[in-house]
């Protein structure tokens, strides 16, 4: 059994469709969530603001994502959006794609957590001479993030397991890769757990990392 597993994994340099297909999920997931964090801030101040056309600009946003499935938006964004525009790089619409889609569910993490941040933080910070926008980034924000931390690294690793439909636009990463292992073979039960073998360390290392860092900032707060 064990020297059948063997064979179906590292014969014809099969473990390094599946490390190259890691790569290109640990790529796209990493971008992504970094584009999606700078969109989250953006629309959550949008939706903070005064401004009526901006809160309604993010309420279009964080509607329309959150409502449409990711594989249903990953293909429109593909086939309908780049793919007439002759853009044929699969792995950069998927980060767009991706972190589009994070941003807004980063959007109301981070309107949540700035709510939470005490009123009187923005008062203390216009008395010392700071404008609204000095503030929210100087003041308000680092605190904010505090609070939002494991709310933040959920939809990380949530992020890392919705990249498995990037194999829908012909994607190669690494659920293609074990697929296509699985089809070379015709064995179905060896690569895919392994597909699944490799997410389950992921996530579960991602957990420990941002509890460890979770703990870190906890006690930086009660020095």
């Amino acid at each position: 059994m064990l020297q059948k597993i063997l064979e179906i994994m590292f014969s014809h340099g099969r473990w390094m469709m599946i490390l190259q297909g890691l790569g290109t999920t640990l790529l796209i997931a990493l971008c992504a969530v970094l584009m999606g964090t700078i969109l989250g801030c953006i629309f959550a101040i949008f939706k903070l603001s005064n401004s009526k056309i901006l809160n309604a600009i993010s309420n279009v946003y964080t509607t329309l994502i959150r409502g449409i499935p990711m594989a249903t938006q990953l293909m429109i964004c593909y086939f309908v959006i780049f793919s007439p525009l002759g853009v044929r790089n699969t792995v950069l619409v998927a980060i767009i794609s991706f972190g589009v889609n994070s941003g807004a569910y980063c959007t109301e993490i981070f309107r949540a957590g700035i709510n939470g941040v005490d009123k009187g933080q923005m008062e203390a910070g216009r008395s010392l001479g700071l404008n609204w926008a000095q503030t929210m980034f100087a003041i308000i924000i680092p605190q904010a993030f505090k609070t939002i931390l494991p709310t933040f690294a959920s939809e990380f690793i949530t992020l890392i397991k919705e990249t498995s439909v990037a194999s829908f636009i012909a994607v190669v990463d690494l659920q293609k890769a074990c697929d296509n292992i699985r089809n070379a073979t015709y064995n179905a039960w060896v690569p895919l757990l392994s597909c699944a073998l490799v997410y389950l360390i992921l996530t579960v290392g991602l957990t420990k990392i941002f509890s460890a860092i979770e703990t870190k900032v906890a006690k930086s707060e009660k020095k």
